[in-house]
């Protein structure tokens, strides 16, 4: 951070460094998504009012202000722009301060779900809970993404389809349709009816399917390795026990749990 100077460094020490301000502030970020993601699934179910659209700006201008932060601290600021998950949000931030305009993509705000794969990363450092990471590090990475997925597929289901498919009127259709793709059962009580809707089964079921099959074979297949890069020769995974490098024999050191 030394290049860095005045707000920048300190919002900049917020997002990325170390402490008890900037560890308790990135949890209040975590938190803040997965309220979101709740109140995204909750919100079609309720009633709309004036309650409810000061919600929706509330949540956006939280959301654009980390936005803002971010693009702000970011060194080189055309990377901000490459990075899907800014766009996710960026959706977002539109479908929250201009319901009436988007009003059918609304259940675009979904893709909040995405930085879920945020908490994957920030967990890591926590240290109370990297023992218990570890252990299940595979198995909670392809849940994560699954259940992303699912979320993100429906979302695109409900935005394509209501009001074209006479199948599909809540979100609840368009998530129990994308669950039943994604595993093939295929009850047939909802179909799609255009080009673009077979297509969207067609990917849900391709991609959904290979993510499934990740988990059940993360779940079924014990993984022994951990992730501890060899400071000589760069290998990334080392058995649980190593002590040394398999690749080069230098010495590696790998946190452990330590005696209960």
């Amino acid at each position: 951070m030394s290049d860095r100077s005045g707000l920048n460094r300190q919002i900049f020490w917020l997002y990325e460094g170390t402490g008890t301000a900037s560890f308790w502030f990135r949890w209040a970020l975590l938190i803040f998504d997965f309220a979101t993601i709740a109140y995204f699934l909750w919100a079609p179910f309720a009633e709309s009012g004036r309650t409810h659209f000061l919600i929706d700006y509330v949540i956006g201008a939280i959301i654009a202000l980390d936005l803002a932060a971010r693009f702000y601290i970011e060194k080189h600021r055309l990377r901000f722009f490459t990075r899907w998950i800014n766009w996710a949000d960026m959706v977002v931030v539109v479908t929250m301060f201009a319901p009436l305009l988007v009003s059918n993509f609304a259940f675009l705000r979904i893709l909040r779900a995405v930085r879920a794969v945020r908490a994957f990363t920030f967990i890591r450092r926590v240290k109370v809970l990297t023992p218990f990471f570890q252990r299940h590090e595979r198995i909670i990475d392809k849940v994560t993404n699954l259940v992303v997925f699912v979320f993100v597929m429906a979302a695109i289901v409900y935005a394509t389809q209501v009001g074209r498919n006479a199948d599909i009127s809540t979100y609840l259709d368009s998530l129990y349709y994308t669950v039943s793709s994604l595993t093939t059962t295929g009850y047939g009580d909802i179909i799609m009816e255009n080009q673009f809707g077979r297509l969207l089964s067609v990917l849900i079921m391709v991609l959904g399917l290979s993510l499934f099959l990740q988990l059940l074979r993360a779940i079924m297949e014990p993984d022994y390795k951990v992730d501890c890069e060899c400071e000589t020769c760069g290998l990334s995974r080392h058995d649980r026990d190593a002590i040394h490098c398999k690749h080069c024999g230098e010495p590696i050191k790998i946190e452990t749990e330590g005696i209960q």
